[in-house]
């Protein structure tokens, strides 16, 4: 971690606003190393001592990443009130090495109840960000068990698009992997990421799901995880994810697997 503004790393560490921070430096309450800090400096969390009232600031956690096989069942939140099972009961959350603070991991997107498949879990908020808003378009790849046998009129209306809700909505790609019994397998590519958007795009031209697989997000696959496992990304998925979306990052020594 190279050294930031001053008021950027204390808000960062929970200390308050950027603003409310600039005015305990003004006020000079902060300390970098034992010498009192002035606006405009810049430190480095990791290995410079820096202190707000002469108490030391959290250092901070390390980045995590992690991809997880949700089953059907638990709900993507990190916490349900109403006492459900979340995605997050199916993790073992790693504790910080600085302090024995628990890594608070939050999960990339939404996959409903009923959905299975790739959900990948950090606490890397820049990343959440590119990857979540709207702005930005990442393809998704799904694997769709529906009801019937859809023709191939049914697959071009897919393909240009449904309007729902006053928005036209369409796969990118959809195409037949198998039949059996009354139903049908598809793969189905999109970006959009709007609620239920899969299930709702399928039930429009009569052909509801009954079991949705998210199988790749950007570059991540879901691959052999089997369902309710988790794994750490490793090196080379994290590059990749990173440099689809157009950031850079370091990789924390724990945010990868062996290998």
């Amino acid at each position: 971690m190279t050294k930031e503004r001053l008021q950027k790393v204390l808000a960062r560490a929970g200390i308050g606003s950027r603003r409310a921070c600039e005015r305990l430096i003004e006020d000079g309450r902060v300390t970098v190393d034992g010498h009192r800090a002035q606006i405009g400096e810049r430190a480095n969390p990791q290995t410079q001592d820096i202190r707000v009232d002469g108490k030391a600031i959290p250092k901070p956690q390390p980045k995590l990443y992690l991809m997880l096989h949700k089953p059907r069942g638990p709900i993507t939140t990190t916490h349900d009130p109403r006492g459900r099972t979340t995605v997050m009961d199916l993790v073992d959350i790693p504790t910080s090495e600085t302090g024995g603070r628990p890594i608070r991991l939050y999960p990339v997107g939404r996959l409903d109840a009923d959905s299975e498949g790739l959900l990948l879990l950090t606490n890397d908020g820049r990343l959440t960000h590119h990857l979540t808003h709207p702005s930005f378009e990442h393809d998704r790849v799904y694997r769709v068990r529906v009801l019937g046998y859809p023709e191939d009129k049914t697959l071009d209306r897919w393909r240009e698009g449904i309007v729902l809700d006053g928005r036209r909505s369409r796969f990118d790609r959809v195409e037949i992997v198998s039949r059996k019994g009354e139903h049908t397998w598809l793969r189905v590519t999109l970006h959009e990421g709007r609620k239920h958007i899969v299930r709702r795009i399928v039930a429009a031209m009569g052909h509801p799901a009954d079991r949705l697989i998210r199988v790749r997000m950007g570059p991540l696959k879901l691959g052999d995880l089997p369902a309710g496992e988790w794994r750490y990304l490793r090196e080379r998925e994290l590059r990749a994810l990173q440099e689809e979306v157009g950031i850079q990052g370091s990789v924390s020594d724990r945010s990868t697997a062996a290998g």
